[in-house]
């Protein structure tokens, strides 16, 4: 069999799971080059590995393993079987998947210590208790082997089914053309998979992320119509038993009578705790979804899968989930962090042209609050998709591992909301969330410029940058007294006080709490 594209097929995970074994198999029916890692570094030193580790230590070792992964980053059509530390250094595996799909092999314990005993050759098991020093390492290794975004329990499978797994795993993410993020956060990590295609493949990638094996689609009507079918194929191909829950479309259904609607729907599809639940569609989806699969028996896994770019780029991101109150907008919810996120950006594509543009009202957001280029990007009016679905991924996650829950600078993710959600719920929720952000942002960049905290030509550049996507930057249709009365239930207000993230310059943005309502008329009047 030829090979197929040209990425590196990395395996790594704990000795004993078969990285060798399983990597020989695989470049063999691939026709690509294998590498074994320790093998390559002990017949440069000359010596084995266990007398690198009694001669030269174990530093010596991991900077030589280091040096390795440098150079074969450098290559292409590779089968690289790593040690079992080689991607612990977050360096080893950063250069690794630059030109490599990452996947780690696990077994359970007792299989480990099945495979390795009378291995007389593992130095980091040479003293002590055996079995004790292997749950050790392992604990001590989890939440590193956790980070790399496939994962493949190899307990009771063959070499020959491993292999076919990981070559199932290389082949979908060579034409899926994916591309992968990840986000740390207080106990956990989840990995973001950017893709051509992927909700064709969804039911592989959470196999990959040990999801399963029964599975809640939960979506609205409208993207029911259109991907429910190919999502439902996809997971019972990849052996899930899916079960399909469907809600009216819109921000109206964002309600606590849907979620307990989901919740019993669960229930009759006799879902247990071992059971995940997928978020396929837009931001009301994400956040009604997520709800329900926080409160669900205490807490089931959550994979997000958004269908708009703007939950694409901002709301499958960072774990806030929430749902409408007639008082105002996510007055109920709760943080609920995704166990994996899979993006198809090629079902943004089919997206109808008004929700496109309204999705890219949060990339202008998120290049003003942290990344100049992507903001440049916007300004030239045609931006490449996938491009500033990942740069915008990037400016949120940098903010969301920083303060995951909402203390301090992931306030700036809310530029434009407070004007924003006020709009919204003015318009009945009528008015789309980008369409508000849009006006938003405009008005919170007006605010600035008048208390001179950044310039008025930026007034001027975020309002030409929207208009030349198509986003509405004015005049507000509403009425002042109207947007300061909605505005007085905003989450983000702190002792009475409304707080407004503002704009200092491209890529820098503050937080004013002392805004005055004949601060917010000015904003409101002007354009």
């Amino acid at each position: 069999m030829a090979s197929e594209g040209r990425r590196n097929i990395v395996l790594t995970g704990f000795m004993g799971t078969g990285k060798t074994v399983v990597g020989r198999i695989v470049a063999e029916r691939l026709s690509r080059r294998f590498v074994d890692m320790d093998a390559v570094v002990a017949s440069r030193l000359g010596m084995s590995v266990a007398e690198v580790f009694a001669r030269l230590g174990e530093p010596f070792f991991r900077y030589e393993e280091g040096r390795l992964c440098r150079e074969l980053a450098a290559q292409e059509g590779l089968v690289i079987a790593t040690g079992g530390g080689a991607l612990l250094d977050p360096a080893n595996r950063e250069a690794l998947s630059r030109s490599g799909v990452l996947i780690c092999l696990n077994a359970r314990p007792d299989a480990l210590l099945a495979r390795l005993e009378g291995d007389q050759m593992r130095p980091l098991l040479a003293q002590g208790d055996r079995e004790q020093r292997v749950k050790e390492l392992l604990a001590q290794r989890k939440r590193y082997y956790d980070e790399i975004p496939h994962q493949l329990d190899t307990s009771e499978l063959s070499p020959e089914a491993v292999a076919e797994r990981v070559i199932a795993i290389a082949g979908n993410a060579e034409g899926v053309q994916e591309r992968v993020l990840g986000v740390h956060y207080p106990g956990g990590f989840y990995p973001v998979f950017i893709t051509e295609g992927g909700l064709r493949s969804l039911g592989l990638y959470l196999r990959s992320r040990g999801l399963g094996p029964s599975v809640a689609i939960i979506c609205d009507e409208t993207v029911g119509a259109v991907w429910a079918d190919t999502v439902w194929q996809s997971l019972t191909g990849a052996g899930h038993a899916p079960h399909l829950l469907v809600f009216p479309a819109g921000e109206q259904s964002k309600t606590l009578s849907t979620v307990v609607s989901l919740v019993e729907g669960m229930v009759r599809a006799g879902l247990g705790r071992d059971a995940c639940a997928v978020a396929l569609g837009g931001g009301v989806v994400g956040d009604t979804a997520g709800l329900a699969a926080g409160l669900y028996m205490r807490g089931i896994p959550l994979v997000q899968a958004p269908t708009t770019v703007l939950a694409a780029v901002d709301s499958c991101i960072g774990g806030k989930v929430a749902v409408d109150l007639p008082a105002g907008k996510n007055l109920i919810g709760l943080f609920k962090q995704p166990a994996a996120v899979v993006i198809d950006v090629a079902s943004l594509q089919t997206l109808p042209e008004a929700e496109r543009r309204a999705g890219l009202a949060e990339v202008v957001k998120h290049g003003l609050i942290g990344d100049p280029a992507l903001f440049a990007m916007m300004e030239e009016g045609a931006p490449d998709l996938t491009t500033v679905v990942e740069r915008s991924l990037r400016v949120k996650i940098r903010i969301v591992e920083d303060d995951p829950f909402e203390l301090g600078t992931r306030m700036h993710l809310n530029l434009g909301h407070t004007f924003a959600h006020a709009f919204e719920k003015l318009s009945g929720y009528q008015l789309r969330h980008g369409e508000a952000v849009a006006q938003g942002l405009v008005c919170a960049t007006r605010l600035a410029a008048n208390r001179k905290l950044c310039s008025p030509d930026l007034v001027s550049r975020v309002v030409l940058c929207l208009r030349r996507l198509g986003l509405p930057v004015g005049p507000v249709p509403f009425e002042p007294d109207d947007v300061l009365r909605a505005m007085q239930l905003d989450k983000k207000r702190r002792e009475g006080k409304l707080r407004f993230v503002v704009p200092l310059e491209v890529g820098h943005v503050t937080v004013i709490s002392d805004v005055a309502d004949s601060e917010v008329r000015a904003a409101l009047a002007e354009g």
